[in-house]
């Protein structure tokens, strides 16, 4: 049974910082490439950030760079998403999402919510 599970969201005031994880299981985690998407209210799914399945190249939208870091570890199939320098129109529910093309796979999690105000 396929399983992504986020934990770590919570509220924070801006300027603040906040670590996700996303715990993985019945998948070969390393095999998928691993992606951060999130969701504010009224507005459309929006992709975050990606890690690699091979090389573990990292990827973070624009809007994003330099504040947020994406990692994974295989070895504990878990990634993460490190937030920093928050702002309120960060606020949203964060995905984890696992794809692999070649295996016509794509897995989501619940989502975690992340509010930042004050």
């Amino acid at each position: 049974q396929v399983q992504l599970v986020e934990s770590g969201g919570g509220l924070v005031q801006p300027g603040g910082s906040l670590r996700l994880s996303c715990a993985a299981s019945g998948f070969p985690f390393y095999m998928y490439t691993m992606k951060w998407y999130r969701q504010a209210p009224g507005k459309e799914r929006e992709w975050v950030a990606s890690i690699t399945s091979t090389t573990g190249s990292t990827y973070v939208a624009d809007s994003m760079k330099g504040r947020f870091t994406i990692s994974r570890d295989n070895a504990k199939n878990m990634m993460s998403l490190q937030m920093t320098s928050l702002k309120p129109e960060d606020t949203a529910v964060y995905y984890c999402n696992a794809v692999r093309a070649e295996f016509g796979s794509n897995y989501w999690g619940q989502g975690t919510q992340v509010t930042v105000s004050s």
